[in-house]
């Protein structure tokens, strides 16, 4: 397949064209600046603006797009950027769809756990409605215009968990704490976090490539874990202590509403739509996403 990426330059977007393309996958990618090379084609999706030329052909889009939501404070010019990084790439895409007389049949649209917001202890498939807060909203919007995609495209909005690597992603942070013996669980631990290794990551969007799904779909493991499970799982892989708990009006004080929906919120994933259909994890439990983290190589 041929298959247009935007968002290939970030974490998850550089593991999957490396997995795309060991798959036997034709790779092309949107950037920013002018193109250093043939499988680049130029947009600026704040403009609304693509060259076009860059779906012809194209059996796949995936997009990828949109800023780090816990890079920066949550201000409010910052929470207007969150927004705009996802919805004007999205529909810059989908408009560009609508421009062709033959579209590609795929769009593959990243959407995040956040969808759900912060939900307890219940089980969240996919046909678990919308929560509350910032998070939820922007996903929301997000798979809307998503949606927007002509008629005749199958549409798949993947609400991707807390991706596990061995550098960067949700774990950059912590990570490095945690191999000094110095991390711990965040507030009391007991909220859910709907975790996947990157390698699942990448093998998942190639899966629903030609997988029989359409709209969301949960990307997650099958094995779900609090936050007191995970950090302590990951320690004992780096035969490291994790003691050291930040309490949560802690993380409040100097995080503000971030904390609270990022951090402390709980989403009890789980992937039915890609258990049903037939996707294999690589690391579907926590001890060997774990190990496989402390690898390192």
């Amino acid at each position: 397949m041929r298959i247009l990426v935007a968002g290939a330059s970030g974490l998850i977007g550089t593991a999957l064209s490396s997995t795309l393309r060991d798959s036997g996958h034709e790779v092309a990618s949107l950037v920013r600046r002018p193109p250093a090379s043939p499988g680049e084609f130029q947009w600026d999706p704040a403009a609304g603006r693509i060259d076009d030329t860059a779906l012809k052909g194209a059996d796949a889009v995936i997009n990828l797009s949109g800023a780090g939501i816990g890079d920066r404070p949550w201000t409010r010019g910052r929470i207007n950027e969150l927004s705009a990084s996802r919805l004007g790439p999205t529909r810059t895409l989908t408009a560009a769809m609508g421009r062709m007389d033959n579209p590609p049949p795929v769009f593959l649209s990243q959407s995040a756990s956040g969808y759900y917001g912060n939900a307890g202890q219940a089980v969240l498939r996919e046909n678990a409605p919308a929560g509350s807060g910032v998070l939820a909203r922007i996903c929301a919007d997000w798979e809307a215009a998503a949606q927007e995609a002509p008629a005749g495209v199958r549409v798949v909005t993947a609400r991707t968990g807390v991706v596990l690597s061995r550098s960067g992603g949700a774990l950059g942070r912590l990570l490095p704490l945690l191999r000094l013996g110095v991390g711990g669980p965040l507030g009391n631990g007991r909220q859910y976090w709907p975790w996947i290794t990157l390698p699942d990551v990448a093998g998942a969007f190639n899966f629903l490539l030609t997988a029989p799904l359409a709209g969301p779909v949960n990307v997650c493991a099958p094995e779900s874990a609090d936050v007191n499970s995970l950090i302590s799982r990951l320690a004992e892989s780096l035969h490291r202590p994790a003691l050291l708990r930040v309490p949560a009006p802690v993380l409040r004080l100097v995080m503000g509403q971030l904390a609270n929906e990022l951090l402390l919120a709980s989403q009890r994933m789980e992937p039915a739509a890609l258990a049903g259909a037939g996707f294999q994890w690589q690391h579907p439990s926590l001890a060997q996403a774990a190990a496989w983290v402390a690898a390192r190589g």
